[in-house]
Formats: C-alpha cells, structure tokens, sequence
C-alpha cells in the first residue's frame, strides 16, 4: 500500500501542484478583480442553471473574473445547496441532516458589487438570447452554461426543494431503518454501498442485503476496488448478492416489500431502498436544440471546449458558440463525480473570458485524478481509489472519520457560517 501511494504522489505531484499554483494566482487576480470591477446599470447577462457543484464553481469563478460590464447570474430551484455526499449518512444518523443543506445566500460574498446574483427558480425553456422561468419570467442572456446534473432516487437526491421538506425525507428514511430490522439495499454503487455500511455498523444488530445487478460491486470502478469492498461487507456481516436484479415498486413510501430473485425465491424485507441508476437533465435542450442531445446516454453533447454541439455527430464543428454544458449532464468523457464538474468549470469559465476578450478557447482533458474516490465504508472504515489511464489501480485503505465527515469545509466554500450550536 506505501508503494501505490508513493507512485500515486510522485505521478500525479506535477498535476497537483499546478493546480495548486493555479489557484494562488486565481486568488491574486481575484483580489484585483475586487478593486477593478465596477457596477453597471444593464451588464450583459452569463447565466448557469443548476446550482450544484459545477454550478457553483463556475458561479465563484465568473464572479471574480468577468470584466466590468458583465454579470453572472446563477438560477437554482433548490432552497439550499444540497450536500450530497452526506445524504447516505444522513439517511441513517438521527438529527444531523441538517447540515446538509448549506443557505446559498454567502455565495456571493466578498464578491464585487453587482457582478453576482442567484435567482431562486426553475428554468422551463432555453431560447436563442434568453430563458424563460417556471414563473414566467424571462432573463436574457449573452452567455449560458448548463449544469442541471442528474435525476436519482432517494436517498442519492431528494424530491423536495424546499430545506424542511427534504430534511423531512431524510427523517423519513431514518425512522424506516430504526424501525426495520431485515433491510433490502438495491443497487451497489457507492451510495449502496456506503448505505449499506453505514446501516450496519449504526445498528449491528439489523439483517443487511445489497443486491446488485452485476457480478461486480461499484460497476465504474476496477476489480482491485470490488474486491476490497467485498471483503469488507463480508467482516461487516452485510450479505451481498450478485447479478440479480429484483423488480421493484415505486411506492416512495419505504414499505415492507417481497423481492423475486432470478431462480423464482421471494424474501420479504422490512425495508427496501433502491440505489441504482440516474438520468441526465438535458430535457431542457428538447425543443430548443434537441440534436444536441445524445441518444445513446441522453447527456448533452459538447466539443472539448464545453460548448454544445448542435447535431449528433461528435466531431461537428457544429455548436453553439455561446452556450456550454458541464457536470454530470454533459458528455464529456470525463468522471461522473463533483471533481471533474469543478474542474470543467475552470474550463468554462475561461472560455467564456475568451470568448469576451478574443482570446484562445481551452480544451477539457478529463484526468483520473477527476476520477478518484474516497468512501466510507462505515464509521470506522474507507478506502481510497484511483484508477490510472493504464489501467493500473491504486488502493488506500482509510480509517473512519468525523460522523459529519468534512461538511463544514462545504459550508465555507459556499460563503456560510457553519456553527454546531446552530443545529
């Protein structure tokens, strides 16, 4: 294991600290951009829909870079930013679930007067120069990123928008668990797993089964990480079961279920909770530019620069000049993980700094680093991931932390106070 590590910091050291430096320089610009910056009656509008981590990276950058004469404005229909990866835990730790939804209201902070604002709302059609609300409402725009990510069950996301309903979700779940001793988990991506291992190392004494599709846990992922993880649920006493896939019903309401299996058994569990699959939000791209959706995934399709193409052939010249996509509904060849979509909001935001200047367009190069995983496989246990672009893997077994596990620094990248006495 000191060896993968060692080869893990002395590959990848370059990457790191170029990132690093970048961001020195990022927060020295931004300084200067601070006292530069100067606040115009009608600004030119560069709108992202979606809030979630690529949203607000690429928010946080515009707001210290654009140049006068310019705003970012930020649509989300979301009350709070939702702290996703939280969201397993909370499912099964009583009373802490609000820490998870982090008040948008800090975002702009430190930021120059009027270069930043957050409408709360949901965007129902994209036109040619503008978008028009669920209101009703129609904002204009020079520039639009799309970061509307993707659909999932709960306890992946939620269904409400508002804080109290979705904390009321969680609470739901929570209380279906304690209550609950056979429980059903369907779906071994790392939210299932995490779940899993979460439920049986809170309450050993409940019966846990994680059911998956495939002969392989965490699908994305190599053998060296399968294989780790099963060895785990297996001290952990969670039964695992491969290449079944049960049919379930969608009654959202957490009730006691029978499961058919493939050799025609039924089991009743106390408790289902499905955990697999997930949808892109493209649909918003359905009349205005619907060639520009891919019909094999449903994600957006994009050049490297991030802009979106407009007909289904990948390597069209073809797009729309002013408009990117990025995160999770874009095709961008990179990790479906909040990393990559932060990473490609540098992409984007320098791009349309280009685009505003004359500047060189840049190119998105997805790097495994985008792609590697920390998980909790528990209270006491995770591991860390990587999978290199020869295919080597690199595996770091870790030691449980904080119950919260590090949801304060996400308060404070958003610009909110994050206090214990406060929950």
């Amino acid at each position: 294991m000191a060896l993968e590590t060692l080869r893990l910091i002395l590959k990848y050291s370059p990457q790191i600290l170029s990132f690093a430096l970048q961001l020195i320089t990022q927060r020295i610009r931004a300084i200067i951009h601070n006292k530069t910056y100067i606040s115009t009656e009608n600004p030119k509008h560069v709108l992202i829909i979606g809030g979630s981590f690529a949203g607000i990276q690429l928010a946080k950058r515009l707001a210290e870079t654009l140049p006068t004469g310019y705003k970012v404005i930020l649509i989300e229909k979301n009350s709070h930013f939702n702290y996703t990866f939280n969201f397993p835990r909370y499912s099964v730790v009583r009373g802490r679930q609000e820490r998870a939804f982090i008040p948008y209201d800090g975002l702009g902070r430190g930021n120059p007067v009027g270069v930043f604002e957050q409408i709360r709302g949901t965007v129902v059609k994209i036109r040619e120069d503008e978008v028009v609300l669920e209101d009703r409402r129609i904002i204009g725009y020079e520039f639009l990123a799309v970061a509307t990510g993707v659909t999932q069950a709960p306890p992946a996301k939620l269904l409400a928008c508002e804080k109290t309903g979705a904390c009321g979700e969680l609470k739901a779940l929570q209380d279906r668990i304690f209550e609950s001793n056979t429980i059903a988990i369907v779906g071994a991506g790392a939210v299932g797993v995490q779940l899993a291992c979460d439920i049986k190392t809170f309450y050993p004494d409940k019966v846990v089964t994680l059911i998956h599709s495939r002969k392989k846990l965490l699908t994305s992922f190599g053998r060296k990480l399968h294989d780790y993880v099963f060895g785990k649920l297996g001290e952990l006493g969670i039964e695992v079961l491969l290449g079944e896939r049960p049919s379930l019903t969608a009654n959202g309401d957490w009730k006691a279920e029978d499961l058919t299996f493939q050799n025609g058994s039924k089991r009743l569990f106390d408790l289902i909770i499905p955990c697999t699959g997930q949808s892109p939000n493209s649909s918003l791209l359905a009349s205005f530019s619907p060639s520009s959706i891919s019909f094999e995934n449903g994600q957006i399709l994009v050049k490297p620069t991030l802009q979106i193409i407009t007909d289904s052939k990948l390597d069209s010249e073809s797009c729309l000049t002013n408009i990117f996509a990025l995160g999770d509904v874009a095709d961008t060849g990179g990790a479906k993980m909040a990393r990559a979509g932060m990473m490609q909001a540098q992409v984007v935001c320098s791009n349309i700094i280009a685009s505003i200047s004359g500047g060189k367009m840049k190119a998105y190069n997805p790097s495994p680093l985008e792609g590697s995983l920390k998980l909790s496989l528990g209270k006491d246990n995770g591991v860390g991931y990587l999978q290199d672009s020869d295919g080597t893997e690199i595996l770091v077994p870790l030691k449980g932390g904080k119950v919260d596990f590090e949801v304060g620094n996400a308060w404070w990248h958003l610009g909110a106070k994050y206090d214990e006495k406060n929950f």
